[in-house]
Protein backbone atom coordinates (compact mmCIF):
# COMPACT_ATOMS: atom_id res chain seq x y z
CA UNK A 1 0.00 0.00 0.00
CA UNK A 2 2.53 1.98 0.95
CA UNK A 3 4.46 2.02 -2.73
CA UNK A 4 1.24 2.84 -4.32
CA UNK A 5 0.63 5.41 -2.31
CA UNK A 6 4.40 6.55 -3.60
CA UNK A 7 3.21 5.84 -7.07
CA UNK A 8 0.25 7.83 -7.00
CA UNK A 9 1.83 10.76 -5.57
CA UNK A 10 4.55 10.58 -8.10
CA UNK A 11 2.51 10.70 -10.49
CA UNK A 12 0.82 13.71 -9.62
CA UNK A 13 3.65 15.70 -8.71
CA UNK A 14 5.63 15.06 -12.11
CA UNK A 15 2.37 16.09 -13.51
CA UNK A 16 2.14 13.78 -16.74
CA UNK A 17 -0.61 14.49 -18.56
CA UNK A 18 0.47 15.16 -22.19
CA UNK A 19 0.31 12.56 -24.91
CA UNK A 20 2.98 10.75 -26.20
CA UNK A 21 5.38 11.49 -28.41
CA UNK A 22 6.74 8.88 -30.24
CA UNK A 23 10.50 8.59 -31.04
CA UNK A 24 13.06 5.85 -31.85
CA UNK A 25 15.28 4.26 -29.32
CA UNK A 26 19.23 2.55 -29.69
CA UNK A 27 20.08 0.04 -28.19
CA UNK A 28 23.87 -1.59 -28.04
CA UNK A 29 24.06 -4.88 -27.73
CA UNK A 30 27.61 -5.83 -26.29
CA UNK A 31 27.54 -9.38 -27.47
CA UNK A 32 26.04 -9.20 -30.55
CA UNK A 33 28.01 -6.30 -31.92
CA UNK A 34 24.26 -5.02 -33.61
CA UNK A 35 22.33 -2.45 -32.24
CA UNK A 36 18.80 -2.48 -32.21
CA UNK A 37 16.27 0.26 -33.00
CA UNK A 38 13.00 0.12 -31.36
CA UNK A 39 10.06 2.81 -32.69
CA UNK A 40 8.54 3.70 -29.32
CA UNK A 41 5.08 4.41 -30.41
CA UNK A 42 4.98 0.52 -30.91
CA UNK A 43 7.59 -0.66 -28.33
CA UNK A 44 9.07 -2.84 -31.11
CA UNK A 45 12.57 -3.70 -32.44
CA UNK A 46 12.13 -2.46 -35.83
CA UNK A 47 15.53 -3.05 -37.40
CA UNK A 48 18.78 -4.31 -35.87
CA UNK A 49 22.33 -2.87 -37.72
CA UNK A 50 25.42 -4.41 -37.70
CA UNK A 51 28.11 -2.46 -35.69
CA UNK A 52 31.46 -2.73 -34.89
CA UNK A 53 33.02 -5.18 -31.96
CA UNK A 54 31.60 -4.94 -28.73
CA UNK A 55 29.70 -2.25 -28.81
CA UNK A 56 29.16 -0.22 -25.23
CA UNK A 57 28.78 3.58 -24.86
CA UNK A 58 26.53 5.50 -27.59
CA UNK A 59 25.67 9.08 -27.89
CA UNK A 60 23.77 11.09 -30.24
CA UNK A 61 25.42 14.39 -31.60
CA UNK A 62 23.53 18.00 -30.81
CA UNK A 63 22.43 18.32 -34.36
CA UNK A 64 20.71 14.82 -33.96
CA UNK A 65 22.16 13.74 -37.25
CA UNK A 66 24.58 10.95 -36.14
CA UNK A 67 24.93 8.45 -33.40
CA UNK A 68 28.64 7.81 -32.40
CA UNK A 69 29.59 4.63 -31.21
CA UNK A 70 32.74 3.00 -28.91
CA UNK A 71 33.08 0.03 -30.82
CA UNK A 72 35.51 -0.98 -27.58
CA UNK A 73 37.14 -4.18 -29.04
CA UNK A 74 37.92 -2.40 -32.20
CA UNK A 75 39.88 0.62 -30.65
CA UNK A 76 37.73 2.69 -32.29
CA UNK A 77 34.55 4.84 -32.39
CA UNK A 78 32.17 4.50 -34.88
CA UNK A 79 29.69 7.09 -36.58
CA UNK A 80 26.22 5.97 -37.51
CA UNK A 81 24.61 8.59 -39.85
CA UNK A 82 20.68 8.52 -38.54
CA UNK A 83 19.06 9.52 -41.90
CA UNK A 84 20.44 6.04 -43.57
CA UNK A 85 21.30 4.38 -40.22
CA UNK A 86 24.33 2.78 -42.27
CA UNK A 87 28.12 3.25 -40.43
CA UNK A 88 29.67 6.32 -42.27
CA UNK A 89 32.73 6.89 -40.77
CA UNK A 90 35.23 6.32 -37.72
CA UNK A 91 37.35 8.25 -35.04
CA UNK A 92 40.63 7.56 -33.15
CA UNK A 93 39.92 6.54 -29.68
CA UNK A 94 42.47 5.20 -28.14
CA UNK A 95 42.12 1.84 -26.77
CA UNK A 96 38.95 0.37 -25.30
CA UNK A 97 36.89 2.81 -25.36
CA UNK A 98 33.74 2.74 -23.10
CA UNK A 99 32.41 5.65 -22.63
CA UNK A 100 32.32 9.13 -24.25
CA UNK A 101 30.84 12.48 -24.02
CA UNK A 102 30.58 15.26 -26.65
CA UNK A 103 31.08 18.71 -25.44
CA UNK A 104 27.45 21.04 -26.11
CA UNK A 105 30.07 23.26 -28.89
CA UNK A 106 29.13 19.65 -30.74
CA UNK A 107 32.46 18.98 -31.62
CA UNK A 108 34.75 17.96 -29.18
CA UNK A 109 34.21 14.07 -27.74
CA UNK A 110 35.88 13.11 -24.45
CA UNK A 111 37.08 9.70 -24.74
CA UNK A 112 37.81 7.35 -21.62
CA UNK A 113 40.31 4.50 -22.53
CA UNK A 114 39.98 1.49 -20.00
CA UNK A 115 42.72 -0.02 -20.98
CA UNK A 116 45.14 3.19 -20.98
CA UNK A 117 44.42 4.72 -17.91
CA UNK A 118 44.08 8.13 -20.52
CA UNK A 119 41.20 10.07 -21.78
CA UNK A 120 41.07 10.85 -25.42
CA UNK A 121 40.02 14.03 -26.72
CA UNK A 122 38.87 14.13 -30.39
CA UNK A 123 37.73 16.74 -32.77
CA UNK A 124 34.77 15.17 -34.67
CA UNK A 125 35.17 17.17 -37.61
CA UNK A 126 38.55 17.27 -38.32
CA UNK A 127 39.41 13.73 -37.02
CA UNK A 128 42.21 15.50 -34.93
CA UNK A 129 43.15 13.52 -31.98
CA UNK A 130 43.04 17.00 -29.33
CA UNK A 131 44.74 15.91 -26.24
CA UNK A 132 45.71 12.63 -24.50
CA UNK A 133 44.91 13.13 -20.51
CA UNK A 134 46.44 10.92 -17.71
CA UNK A 135 43.48 9.86 -15.10
CA UNK A 136 43.44 6.91 -12.97
CA UNK A 137 43.56 3.63 -13.39
CA UNK A 138 40.33 2.17 -15.12
CA UNK A 139 38.73 5.02 -16.95
CA UNK A 140 35.22 4.44 -17.75
CA UNK A 141 32.23 7.49 -16.92
CA UNK A 142 32.29 10.26 -19.03
CA UNK A 143 29.95 13.67 -18.93
CA UNK A 144 31.02 17.54 -20.01
CA UNK A 145 28.46 19.60 -18.16
CA UNK A 146 25.55 21.26 -19.97
CA UNK A 147 27.41 24.85 -19.69
CA UNK A 148 30.91 23.11 -21.31
CA UNK A 149 33.52 24.15 -18.75
CA UNK A 150 34.25 20.38 -17.33
CA UNK A 151 34.40 17.17 -18.46
CA UNK A 152 34.59 14.64 -15.29
CA UNK A 153 36.25 11.24 -15.40
CA UNK A 154 35.52 8.07 -13.48
CA UNK A 155 38.26 5.62 -13.12
CA UNK A 156 37.35 2.91 -11.67
CA UNK A 157 40.25 0.91 -9.59
CA UNK A 158 41.14 4.61 -8.32
CA UNK A 159 38.21 5.12 -6.90
CA UNK A 160 38.08 8.83 -8.44
CA UNK A 161 36.35 11.72 -10.49
CA UNK A 162 38.94 13.57 -12.15
CA UNK A 163 37.82 17.24 -12.97
CA UNK A 164 39.51 18.62 -16.22
CA UNK A 165 38.96 21.92 -17.82
CA UNK A 166 37.88 21.85 -21.16
CA UNK A 167 39.67 25.04 -22.26
CA UNK A 168 43.06 23.85 -21.21
CA UNK A 169 42.10 19.82 -21.15
CA UNK A 170 43.98 20.09 -17.53
CA UNK A 171 42.59 18.19 -14.38
CA UNK A 172 41.98 20.49 -12.05
CA UNK A 173 40.49 18.37 -9.34
CA UNK A 174 40.17 14.77 -8.01
CA UNK A 175 37.82 13.97 -5.90
CA UNK A 176 37.44 10.39 -4.23
CA UNK A 177 34.50 8.50 -4.28
CA UNK A 178 33.35 5.38 -3.58
CA UNK A 179 34.28 1.88 -4.82
CA UNK A 180 34.26 1.61 -8.88
CA UNK A 181 32.70 4.66 -10.16
CA UNK A 182 31.01 3.73 -13.41
CA UNK A 183 28.59 7.17 -14.50
CA UNK A 184 28.69 10.73 -14.06
CA UNK A 185 25.32 12.62 -15.02
CA UNK A 186 24.86 16.13 -14.61
CA UNK A 187 21.75 18.34 -13.95
CA UNK A 188 20.86 20.13 -16.88
CA UNK A 189 21.65 23.73 -15.05
CA UNK A 190 25.19 22.13 -14.32
CA UNK A 191 24.86 23.24 -10.62
CA UNK A 192 25.53 19.43 -9.72
CA UNK A 193 26.74 16.14 -10.93
CA UNK A 194 26.01 12.61 -10.12
CA UNK A 195 28.15 9.98 -9.75
CA UNK A 196 27.43 6.19 -9.10
CA UNK A 197 30.08 3.84 -7.32
CA UNK A 198 29.10 0.11 -7.86
CA UNK A 199 31.16 -1.78 -5.71
CA UNK A 200 30.52 0.97 -3.09
CA UNK A 201 26.80 0.67 -3.83
CA UNK A 202 26.64 4.52 -3.33
CA UNK A 203 25.67 7.09 -5.26
CA UNK A 204 27.80 10.84 -5.20
CA UNK A 205 26.31 14.26 -5.49
CA UNK A 206 28.69 17.00 -6.46
CA UNK A 207 28.53 20.61 -5.98
CA UNK A 208 29.76 21.71 -9.20
CA UNK A 209 30.60 25.66 -7.50
CA UNK A 210 32.89 24.37 -5.14
CA UNK A 211 33.60 20.96 -6.51
CA UNK A 212 33.01 19.59 -2.86
CA UNK A 213 30.59 16.29 -2.35
CA UNK A 214 27.16 17.72 -0.66
CA UNK A 215 25.27 13.86 -0.36
CA UNK A 216 25.87 10.30 -0.55
CA UNK A 217 23.06 8.45 -1.09
CA UNK A 218 23.09 4.56 -0.23
CA UNK A 219 19.82 2.23 -1.03
CA UNK A 220 18.32 -1.09 0.41
CA UNK A 221 16.22 -3.36 -2.08
CA UNK A 222 13.08 -5.07 0.06
CA UNK A 223 14.70 -9.09 -0.52
CA UNK A 224 17.86 -8.37 -2.30
CA UNK A 225 20.92 -9.04 -0.62
CA UNK A 226 23.00 -5.80 -0.28
CA UNK A 227 26.01 -6.79 -2.20
CA UNK A 228 23.88 -7.01 -5.47
CA UNK A 229 22.84 -3.41 -5.41
CA UNK A 230 25.27 -1.80 -7.78
CA UNK A 231 24.70 1.26 -9.00
CA UNK A 232 25.40 2.16 -12.96
CA UNK A 233 23.65 4.57 -14.85
CA UNK A 234 21.84 7.67 -13.89
CA UNK A 235 19.05 10.26 -15.31
CA UNK A 236 17.81 12.80 -14.14
CA UNK A 237 14.57 14.56 -15.16
CA UNK A 238 15.00 18.24 -17.10
CA UNK A 239 13.04 19.73 -14.49
CA UNK A 240 15.78 18.93 -11.40
CA UNK A 241 12.75 16.83 -9.55
CA UNK A 242 13.42 13.11 -10.10
CA UNK A 243 16.43 10.83 -10.79
CA UNK A 244 16.44 7.27 -12.09
CA UNK A 245 19.17 5.30 -10.86
CA UNK A 246 20.17 1.38 -12.44
CA UNK A 247 20.96 -0.86 -9.68
CA UNK A 248 22.73 -3.21 -11.77
CA UNK A 249 21.94 -7.21 -10.39
CA UNK A 250 19.76 -6.26 -8.03
CA UNK A 251 17.05 -5.68 -11.00
CA UNK A 252 15.75 -2.65 -9.80
CA UNK A 253 15.27 1.18 -10.64
CA UNK A 254 15.46 2.96 -7.91
CA UNK A 255 13.26 6.92 -7.77
CA UNK A 256 14.58 9.36 -6.35
CA UNK A 257 13.75 12.59 -5.20
CA UNK A 258 16.49 14.76 -6.56
CA UNK A 259 16.10 17.52 -4.38
CA UNK A 260 16.05 15.91 -0.84
CA UNK A 261 17.91 12.76 -1.80
CA UNK A 262 14.99 10.57 -0.75
CA UNK A 263 14.59 7.37 -2.27
CA UNK A 264 10.70 7.05 -3.11
CA UNK A 265 10.77 3.74 -4.44
CA UNK A 266 12.33 0.71 -6.03
CA UNK A 267 11.05 -0.66 -9.74
CA UNK A 268 11.54 -4.03 -11.00
CA UNK A 269 12.96 -4.38 -14.07
CA UNK A 270 15.35 -6.94 -16.25
CA UNK A 271 18.43 -8.85 -14.91
CA UNK A 272 21.56 -6.39 -14.51
CA UNK A 273 19.96 -3.23 -15.03
CA UNK A 274 22.87 -1.10 -16.89
CA UNK A 275 21.71 1.83 -18.35
CA UNK A 276 18.75 4.10 -18.89
CA UNK A 277 17.15 7.29 -21.05
CA UNK A 278 14.45 9.13 -20.82
CA UNK A 279 11.87 8.89 -24.03
CA UNK A 280 11.67 12.93 -25.51
CA UNK A 281 8.34 13.71 -23.53
CA UNK A 282 9.73 12.02 -20.47
CA UNK A 283 7.26 10.25 -19.85
CA UNK A 284 8.50 6.73 -20.17
CA UNK A 285 12.17 5.32 -18.67
CA UNK A 286 13.66 2.78 -20.84
CA UNK A 287 16.34 0.36 -18.94
CA UNK A 288 18.89 -2.12 -20.70
CA UNK A 289 19.14 -5.32 -19.10
CA UNK A 290 22.42 -7.15 -19.76
CA UNK A 291 21.74 -10.75 -18.75
CA UNK A 292 17.75 -10.93 -19.27
CA UNK A 293 18.87 -9.33 -22.99
CA UNK A 294 15.91 -6.89 -23.15
CA UNK A 295 14.48 -3.30 -22.72
CA UNK A 296 12.18 -2.65 -19.79
CA UNK A 297 9.92 0.20 -20.65
CA UNK A 298 8.50 2.31 -17.40
CA UNK A 299 5.44 4.51 -17.74
CA UNK A 300 6.76 7.18 -15.14
CA UNK A 301 2.74 8.47 -14.73
CA UNK A 302 2.32 5.15 -12.21
CA UNK A 303 5.69 4.46 -11.62
CA UNK A 304 4.91 0.83 -13.23
CA UNK A 305 6.72 -1.26 -15.81
CA UNK A 306 4.73 -2.26 -18.86
CA UNK A 307 7.01 -3.72 -21.48
CA UNK A 308 9.35 -6.18 -21.63
CA UNK A 309 11.71 -5.69 -25.50
CA UNK A 310 13.98 -8.41 -26.42
CA UNK A 311 16.57 -6.87 -27.97
CA UNK A 312 20.14 -8.70 -28.90
CA UNK A 313 22.67 -10.39 -26.08
CA UNK A 314 24.19 -8.13 -23.31
CA UNK A 315 22.23 -4.82 -24.29
CA UNK A 316 24.40 -2.22 -22.80
CA UNK A 317 23.35 1.39 -23.47
CA UNK A 318 20.37 3.20 -25.08
CA UNK A 319 19.72 6.27 -26.46
CA UNK A 320 16.53 7.79 -27.66
CA UNK A 321 16.58 10.09 -30.75
CA UNK A 322 13.96 12.67 -29.92
CA UNK A 323 13.32 14.15 -33.59
CA UNK A 324 12.50 10.96 -35.38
Amino acid sequence: MKTLIKRAALATMIGLSTPTLASVAYVSNEKDNTLSVIDTETQKVIETIDVGQRPRGILLSKDYTKLYICASDDDTVQVLDLATRKIVDTLPSGEDPEQFALHPNNKHLYIANEDDAIVTVVDVDSKEVLAQIDVGIEPEGMAVSPNGKWAVNTSETTSMLHWINTETFEIEKNIVVGQRPRHVEFSKDSKTAWASAEIGGTVHIIDVENLEQIHEMSFKVPGVNQDRVQPVGIELTSDGKYAFVALGPSNHVAVVDAKTYEVLDYLLVGARVWQLDLDKDETHLYTTNGVSGDVSVINLEDMKVIKSIKVGRYPWGVVIDPTS
